[in-house]
């Protein structure tokens, strides 16, 4: 099992951080571009064992996804891969208070990559780019929780 950990902060409350990734909407808008994030299936906002489907379109190359909402509590929640190209895939956000106007996210994952040239180099390019996609995810986030 290999792991992921980033960890940023925002000028914005615990309660605004929460309810910004309670909504389904919040993946797409903090997807960096070429990613395109087409979305199947999900509910508005996001509950207990609630499911996302959707396509990860890198380019041409469509990456379809099925994930679970679990473990949600006051401090964050988690997001599993139940279908896709990991051979297993769970994603943790946290939400730390560090005063009334600021908040640290953590963002854990833990992941395998499935077996087979294809998916295992499907994998493999998309665990390399972590430290991209999350340095942008900060980024974006910092830019609409300020607004």
């Amino acid at each position: 099992m290999r792991r992921y950990r980033h960890t940023f902060t925002v000028k914005a409350n615990k309660q605004a951080v929460a309810d910004f990734h309670s909504h389904s909407s919040s993946m797409a808008s903090i997807t960096p571009p070429p990613v395109i994030v087409q979305m199947h299936k999900a509910p508005e906002n996001l509950g207990e064992n609630s499911e996302m489907e959707f396509t990860l379109w890198l380019g041409f190359l469509p990456i379809r996804w099925l994930a679970s909402i679990e473990d949600i509590s006051p401090t964050g929640f988690t997001d599993r891969q139940i279908r896709g190209p990991f051979k297993e895939w769970s994603h943790r956000h946290t939400y730390i208070p560090i005063d009334e106007k600021h908040t640290e996210i953590i963002d854990e994952i833990s992941f395998s990559l499935k077996a087979g040239l294809y998916w295992g180099l499907i994998g493999w390019g998309m665990a390399t780019s972590l430290p991209l996609l999350f340095a942008y995810r900060a980024w974006k986030t910092r830019r609409i929780l300020k607004s």
